[in-house]
């Protein structure tokens, strides 16, 4: 790179004079710094590459440190007369070759001859961290060293792999130039003859264990541009590989040496050089290092880039479309040199270099160590011919490359389903004419029913689908047979819950099939059961593969979508018209399952017996009950949990009960409420009389007892025991304390809060908020009153983070202001608010494209009667906030409604809350009860106005407090 200008600009303001004050090389640094940096910036923003940008931080870098370490050895003579000993001062790592992003550390080493003693060097070294790097890091660089003498180097070098590493693109900056020469010339010689082989294998480990903390995917919907997969430093790896054992200089080397195509090393630097230059742009907007590319940074680093559409989810779909393009190529290409470096290196190689100390403690299966035999092991192993290849061992390669896929297009498809039922992969040169051959799957290949029917063997494979199919979309063979598949290839999802692109989390979805067919998950057991009942299990891998279609063109109304695109496939792939009908229902309705139990009381009758009437029959509603679950699982990690679980099984359970049995479902309850009440007079409940529990079954609605279990019951019995005792001892109502039960729910890691009181206008915002002020969360909430004014209410809560409640501080802080607010109607909201700014995050600097993703999804309410279910529900989503549930049901309270039921769920800082509503005076507004203690309300009017009054409270200028909670 042609750094004169910096060079000169340095030698105008960085040539200091004999005994120039610190105080003004300091300044002078620092001004040098500004401008330089400044500038460097300004080429970035003109689009100059990422590399270019990269050294000209390098240069920037080389020319402050050579002034101050002329300087410095300088000033050294001149106080103390010669230096003890020669010294060179060399770049280590990214600035060793030359690669600096913004933020990047700057890592050097003052490096001695050998032989010298520690004593004698001694002062020079301190002079030089005086002179050199306290002036550096006062000019608010982090700057990293380590003083070596050559002996040490080596001693360091064979102790540790990573300063192995680290000296490998170690680099001359200033000082004494033969010294450094000796020293490099010896150091590789050194790494090219000290065992490559072991270094290879060990640095493959490496990949292999920094990958799988990554998911081993490209497609994280945050990637790490460092180290994540395909990250640069899956591109450094392949070149540090290389450098050892072939002893190379330059990643050009690779073609002519036939590592790599012409067309994979042009693919590779053009992808590194992409992601090096997003890397510069998010260190240009940062404050502090980062490599995360996160939902913050997506929209504002695209916009940096030059991703200029208005629509900040357009932006960013086309700038992480290119982003996962150019990670998945260097991952491709760094895998290629990997395994063609480790196809010539032996077992008994790896043993003599050190480890890490956490993989020498602890090595977990290698995933190359396979590829360290073939070549041996090819010349013993028996061939089997098939279908044009053939099979070595677990490896297929083509017979004659040149006609196997011209001959016959088809076998494109035929080779996975022979590697799948062989439990075989192609080779690495397969691989590479796959890719090739790519063109060959045209209209012809996609239509050809043999093709096809290869195909649905494939799906039909149970516990076997994920590796297979995956292997196709990375070899692109997925795409090309599927041409509406390739539209979800690296496209970002802007859901809450998705931490994948679109096409790797339907693979993930697959992989979560394959492990409910095939493995002892306990959490699969039941949903295995579920489908061993259905007539059409494996039907289910294709309606997972479809499910998603719809959202390449984009995710509203994409289930809808989705039947419009997969309708076509299904018909060329010559699934049966039954089958379709039942594929295409569950794309069409994929989603309901989850938003349902996610907004309704799934313990009440109605909502088994409404979901019924949206399943239709058992065969549907099994297949929507995996679905969801592999769904759910293939977003991330986290995000299926035994809560969720239970609310989906408890719906699945009681709507088949619906689908599948001719006794009416009310005749069940009527037995089911009297056996209860005979089970608990029979129990002899101590200080509670027959008459008591009779009484308990009379004021109650019938639903109650159908989603209470008898030992809730028996509990309720008693505390309202204990509640009356005390109405009888009261001077006044008003002086009532309410009666609260504490349980730990260990299996859904939560803690069930039940209170008993009398009941009061405004009783549910004030419970709603005492758990705010205590610092818990509430996951769903049952309310229900007796008719003589009794309240039952219980919540489903835990502590942030943390799961169940375990500080006691919680449960006194929560009484105390229970008390407070019922007894003394003191006012929560200060104490909420007090709390809110406590937890308030620090706001980020505003930036031109400084909008955030969560401004894609907007607030919205929405209050409506759902008749089938004779409820009127309230539904708000929002931006979460501390005491946002307090601030909702006081609204409703105040706008004159009752809340009966709450679910509360957050995901991601976004509030999704459900509640059911009655009337507070249900007689001047309802409809018709029901029966059953249940109603929906008949005046839109009033509807419309607490529709706009809890839309106004949620408007951002009326919250400025809002701290995510």
């Amino acid at each position: 790179m042609n750094d004169g200008r910096i060079r000169k600009h340095a030698r105008e303001r960085l040539l200091f004079l004999e005994d120039t004050p610190v105080a003004k090389r300091l300044a002078a640094c620092k001004r040098f710094l500004r401008l330089e940096s400044a500038m460097i910036r300004m080429r970035h923003d003109a689009r100059e590459s990422g590399l270019a940008i990269a050294r000209a931080r390098a240069a920037l870098a080389d020319v402050m440190l050579t002034h101050l370490f002329d300087y410095a050895l300088a000033a050294y003579e001149r106080r103390f007369g010669a230096l003890p000993a020669p010294v060179a001062l060399l770049a280590l790592g990214g600035y060793g070759r030359s690669e600096l992003s913004p933020l990047s550390d700057i890592d050097i080493m003052f490096l001695f001859p050998a032989k010298i003693a520690a004593e004698t060097i001694k002062p020079l070294q301190h002079h030089l961290i005086d002179e050199v790097l306290y002036l550096l890091w006062d000019s608010g660089l982090k700057v990293g060293y380590s003083t070596r003498t050559i002996d040490e180097v080596f001693a360091e070098a064979k102790r540790d792999i990573q300063t192995k590493t680290a000296l490998l693109e170690a680099r001359f900056v200033a000082g004494n130039a033969v010294l450094y020469d000796g020293f490099s010339a010896a150091y590789r010689s050194y790494y090219t003859t000290d065992n490559p082989r072991a270094y290879i294998a060990a640095r493959l480990q490496d990949q292999a264990d920094r990958r799988s903390k990554y998911s081993d995917t490209v497609f994280v919907q945050e990637p790490d541009i460092k180290n994540g997969v395909g990250g640069l430093r899956d591109y450094q790896n392949m070149i540090w590989m290389a450098r050892v054992k072939l002893d190379i200089t330059h990643v050009d080397e690779l073609e002519p040496l036939k590592y790599l195509r012409r067309n994979e090393l042009r693919d590779a630097k053009r992808a590194y050089d992409f992601l090096l230059r997003t890397r510069n742009e998010l260190h240009f907007q940062s404050k502090r290092p980062t490599d995360l590319l996160d939902l913050e940074a997506q929209p504002r680093v695209g916009y940096g880039l030059g991703y200029m559409h208005t629509d900040p989810l357009a932006r960013v779909e086309q700038f992480m479309r290119d982003y996962y393009r150019s990670a998945q190529t260097l991952f491709r290409v760094s895998r290629l040199v990997e395994n063609r470096l480790a196809l010539n290196i032996s077992p008994a190689a790896t043993s003599s270099l050190p480890l890490p100390a956490t993989a020498a403690a602890a090595p977990p299966p290698s995933r190359f160590s396979s590829l360290l035999d073939i070549v041996r092991a090819r010349r013993v192993q028996r061939v089997k011919r098939i279908d044009g290849f053939i099979l070595r061992g677990s490896e297929l390669t083509a017979e004659n490359p040149r006609a196997v896929f011209k001959d016959d297009p088809v076998r494109l498809i035929r080779l996975f389903r022979h590697c799948q039922t062989l439990d075989a992969q192609p080779d690495f040169a397969l691989q590479a004419l796959i890719r090739e051959s790519l063109p060959l799957l045209r209209r012809n290949v996609t239509h050809d029913s043999g093709a096809n029917t290869a195909f649905r063997a494939i799906l039909q494979q149970t516990g076997a689908v994920y590796p297979t199919l995956a292997l196709m979309h990375e070899l692109g063979v997925l795409g090309r047979f599927i041409p509406e598949f390739d539209g979800l290839t690296c496209l970002v999802q802007h859901e809450f819950y998705h931490r994948y692109t679109a096409d790797i989390h339907t693979l993930n979805a697959i992989r979560q099939l394959d492990i409910v067919f095939s493995e002892a998950e306990p959490i699969a057991a039941k949903y295995r059961l579920a489908l061993h009942e259905s007539a059409r299990p494996t039907l289910l891998y294709l309606t997972l593969l479809l499910h998603d279609i719809g959202k390449a063109r984009g995710i509203k109304g994409h289930a809808e979508a989705g039947v419009a695109i997969a309708t076509p496939i299904l018909e060329r792939m010559g699934v049966e018209e039954a089958d379709r009908e039942l594929v295409l229902f569950i794309i069409k309705n994929h989603l309901i399952m989850a938003r349902f139990w996610q907004k309704r009381d799934v313990d009440d009758p109605d909502s088994a017996i409404a979901f019924a009437q949206l399943a239709l029959d058992a065969e549907r509603l099994r297949h929507l009950y995996v679905h969801t679950f592999c769904d759910s699982r293939g977003t991330s990690a986290g995000l299926w949990n035994s809560y969720k679980d239970t609310l989906h099984t408890t719906l699945f359970r009681a709507t088949l009960v619906q689908l599948t049995s001719a006794e009416t479902q009310a005749t069940r309850n009527s037995q089911r409420l009297q056996m209860i009440k005979q089970e608990l007079i029979s129990k002899n409940l101590p200080g509670i009389s027959a008459d008591e529990i009779s009484a308990h079954f009379g004021l109650l609605p019938e639903r109650y007892f159908v989603q209470t279990e008898a030992d809730e019951i028996t509990l309720h019995i008693q505390m309202v025991n204990r509640l009356i005792k005390t109405i009888t001892q009261a001077d006044t109502l008003a002086a009532l304390t309410p009666v609260i039960d504490w349980h730990d729910d260990l299996n859904r890691s939560l803690t069930v809060v039940n209170i008993v009181t009398w009941d009061r206008a405004g009783l549910f915002y004030k419970l709603a908020g005492a758990f705010s002020v205590a610092g818990l969360s509430i996951l769903s909430a049952k309310v229900i009153s007796r008719t003589d004014h009794i309240a039952i209410d219980t919540f489903y809560v835990v502590e942030p983070g943390r799961g169940v409640v375990q500080s006691p501080k919680a449960q006194e802080t929560f009484a105390r202001t229970v008390e407070a607010a019922l007894v003394s109607n003191k006012d929560l909201y200060p104490e909420i608010l007090a709390q809110a700014r406590r937890h308030t995050s620090i706001l980020r600097p505003a930036h031109p494209a400084g909008d955030t993703l969560h401004a894609a999804f907007p607030t919205t309410v929405e209050v409506y009667n759902e008749l089938s279910m004779r409820r009127t529900i309230v539904e708000v989503q929002a931006r979460d906030e501390i005491g946002l549930l307090f601030k909702l049901a006081r609204l409703i309270s105040e706008q004159g409604f009752d809340i009966t039921f709450a679910r509360i769920g957050t995901e991601r800082g976004i509030a999704i809350d459900t509640f059911y509503i009655e009337d507070a005076q249900p007689a001047l507004v309802t409809t018709a009860d029901d029966n059953d203690g249940s109603q929906s309300l008949a005046n839109t009017g009033r509807l419309h106005a607490l529709r706009e009054a809890l839309l106004q409270a949620l408007a951002p200028a009326a919250a400025p407090e809002a701290a995510a909670g």
